[in-house]
């Protein structure tokens, strides 16, 4: 007969409290797991559609691109396409609020959820796309660092820029291209850095530097508003590869799947000679074309969007030719590799299927 085992008062006192450790545990396990959870449930696609408003980080002094004129209204390529995300989700390109963000404030927005999408010429590079909590979507301006000058200085490489005081903007990639460039090339300068681009080329226009360096496209439109534009020259070198597109928050795949495709939009409308003026009356056989038209199949409902999301898109603000013609090419921006690929361009819509 086996001898019954005695519980003394300590023996009880242990069992209780490892009992209330694990029940301790688990409560923490659990509240800490909550907010994950309603995370993944309540992504940045739900939050849009709740609030009825996209809220889209844009560059506010940068002409062309995101620009906030004399009359209060957004204009730029960047704005355009987030007017194009609004269209999507939302069903109206006038439900985006936009938020003008300098270089450093970028990605903190984007992390803290101060905004849903950031379009500010934006560099895709691995130690953003690994560092920084940001997803990229496709580029839709593929772009290279240049450098700006008075042409009374008859420089014509970078060679002879040697001594010369060069301004950049703090916070951005081309801090780090041009001192890798200089050293390759052995050229001492002296690196003059701004923290806001408006700054930047007020002092290089008050001579406070003898050189700006940015993205080409920048330099193409902060020469516009120069007091003498033709008194200064865009170097022909291109020190960089730049390519530029809207990025959302990292991990939150269901989103960044909704911006990219949004993008893709622009680019297979130009493809197939889709505009802002005939996506409503648009003929076609085409079954691709008719699923992205939203009159068969249900490509909208696997992004969590209407059936004719696409159509809405390229309805309000045309496809990708159009956006570039309507704001870059008037400041002298050629297309270059931002052409379709079936114009020998670099831009590719992935199936619609």
């Amino acid at each position: 007969m086996t001898a019954a085992i005695a519980v003394t008062p300590k023996r009880e006192d242990f069992f209780v409290h490892k009992f209330l450790f694990r029940v301790f545990v688990l409560i923490l396990v659990t509240s800490l797991m909550m907010p994950l959870l309603a995370s993944s449930e309540d992504g940045v696609l739900d939050r849009v559609k709740n609030r009825g408003r996209l809220i889209c980080g844009v560059h506010g002094s940068l002409p062309g691109f995101g620009f906030l004129n004399e009359n209060g209204e957004w204009t730029g390529f960047d704005v355009d396409y987030g007017r194009a995300i609004a269209a999507a989700v939302l069903g109206d390109p006038s439900k985006v609020e936009f938020v003008p963000l300098k270089a450093p404030e970028r990605f903190p927005a984007l992390q803290t959820g101060e905004i849903d999408v950031l379009i500010r010429n934006t560099t895709w590079t691995l130690t953003r796309d690994t560092q920084v909590g940001a997803d990229f979507a496709p580029p839709t301006f593929y772009d290279g660092q240049g450098f700006m000058l008075p042409k009374e200085l008859g420089v014509t490489s970078l060679e002879e820029l040697a001594g010369a005081s060069i301004g950049v903007t703090a916070g951005s990639t081309t801090e780090l291209n041009l001192t890798d460039t200089m050293r390759a090339l052995g050229v001492d300068f002296n690196p003059v850095v701004f923290e806001e681009i408006d700054t930047l080329y007020n002092s290089y226009e008050q001579g406070r530097c003898d050189v700006v360096t940015s993205d080409k496209s920048q330099l193409v439109a902060r020469r516009q508003v120069l007091k003498d534009p033709e008194a200064h020259i865009i170097l022909e070198a291109t020190i960089s590869k730049e390519p530029l597109g809207p990025v959302t928050v990292h991990g939150d795949n269901k989103w960044n799947d909704v911006v990219s495709w949004t993008v893709y939009a622009t680019f297979f409308a130009e493809e197939h000679g889709i505009t802002q003026a005939n996506a409503s009356t648009f003929e076609t056989q085409n079954p691709e074309i008719q699923r992205f038209l939203g009159k068969t199949g249900d490509i909208g409902e696997k992004l969590g969007l209407s059936k004719d999301w696409a159509h809405q898109v390229v309805s309000a603000v045309g496809n990708y030719g159009e956006i570039f013609e309507r704001n870059l090419t008037p400041l002298g921006l050629p297309r270059g590799v931002n052409k379709s690929w079936t114009q020998g361009g670099l831009l590719y819509a992935m199936p619609f299927r």
